[in-house]
């Protein structure tokens, strides 16, 4: 399971080593929407809950599909700014239907849901098949998908403002806090790029991020097999703080790749790979149920919605669904006639945090 990205004849430079405000400020978002992920910040957390307004605390769940599971791609820029104001301002320029495709994909749950031509915008059956992705997630859900639906334009200058509520009720303290980290990891980088090569840089990113042998691609390690190429655009990698221990990828087609990854803890050893906890872990052993884990660690999901997402058939799902609840990784829940699986997160804590780290990156 990797991302390949094809970097052939790609100039050392068009590898951009950056800090973005908005994509650090979509981490910390994240982390508000799932602090069992981030048991470090936890207690940053529940600090800004109890601080915000009940009126922000309302628009950052009825958002909060863009950046909880996954990160609405317009979320993590190419093309870093100085200023969160500046990429705000970028993300003002992309056109409806590219925005709207790329939040009802976080909204419906997958980053395998497609939506190619014809555009749920203008065509009524991608309408409604949209709707009904997003309806099986939840009411929430499916409210915000016919808000986007119906008018794109409220929606994104709801959320833009959203953003820029955040940016005064805890943001701009946080960003500041974690300039100096951010900066002294994009020197190491940015020197280890000029002087050892792309290899030693990508090294330094995480052990999860690597360069074949002939120097043509870069493999990612991620839930899905996908592939792109960075011919033109280059590649953009952006440190980030509050997003430890996850590593995000925006290669879907017609985005610029984007990597953020996890600034390493000084303390820390960066965790061991996927390969090696699956050795240490003879209860997680099958290939089949450590996807399925991966999958639920982004957030809930049905018998149903694991079989689509890897083309397997409901009965066999649900037999490795249960070898998972018996070893207590599991837990359900029931919405309606939906029965969600989640990740137990402490029960997996304890297992260790080497395959805590590679569940959750």
């Amino acid at each position: 399971m990797a991302l390949r990205i094809d970097i052939t004849g790609l100039p050392a430079e068009r590898l951009r080593f950056a800090a973005s405000p908005l994509a650090e400020l979509t981490a910390m978002l994240h982390v508000l929407a799932e602090p069992g992920h981030h048991p470090q910040l936890a207690c940053w957390a529940g600090d800004v809950w109890a601080g915000l307004t009940p009126a922000l605390a309302e628009r950052l769940t009825e958002a909060e599909f863009l950046w909880r599971s996954s990160r609405a791609d317009f979320l993590v820029p190419a093309r870093p700014r100085p200023s969160l104001a500046e990429e705000l301002d970028d993300v003002d320029r992309i056109d409806d239907e590219t925005y709207v495709t790329a939040a009802l994909i976080t909204t419906c749950g997958s980053n395998r849901v497609h939506f190619a031509a014809p555009s749920p915008l203008a065509d009524a059956t991608a309408r409604e098949r949209a709707l009904d992705l997003a309806q099986a997630r939840g009411a929430r859900q499916e409210a915000f998908a016919e808000r986007l639906l119906a008018d794109p334009a409220a929606v994104r200058a709801r959320v833009r403002h959203t953003l820029e509520q955040c940016a005064e009720a805890f943001f701009d303290a946080a960003w500041t806090s974690v300039a100096g980290q951010l900066t002294a990891d994009l020197r190491l980088k940015n020197d280890l790029l000029k002087r050892q090569g792309v290899g030693a840089a990508l090294a330094s990113v995480s052990s999860a991020v690597t360069l074949t042998p002939d120097g043509n691609r870069i493999v990612v390690d991620k839930l899905q097999d996908n592939a792109t190429a960075a011919h033109d655009s280059g590649v953009t990698f952006l440190p980030s703080v509050f997003g430890r221990p996850h590593l995000v990828a925006v290669h879907a087609s017609g985005w610029h790749p984007v990597v953020q990854y996890p600034v390493a803890e000084a303390s820390s050893a960066e965790p061991v790979s996927l390969e090696t906890v699956t050795l240490r872990l003879e209860a997680l052993a099958h290939p089949v149920r450590l996807r399925l884990l991966r999958t639920l660690a982004r957030g809930p999901h049905t018998t149903g919605e694991l079989a689509h997402a890897w083309e397997l058939t409901p009965p066999e799902v649900s037999r490795h669904l249960a070898v998972l609840r018996r070893a207590g990784l599991l837990t359900t829940q029931r919405q309606g006639r939906y029965v969600r699986y989640t990740v137990n997160l402490s029960d997996l804590t304890a297992l260790g945090t080497d395959l805590l780290a590679a569940v959750l990156r």
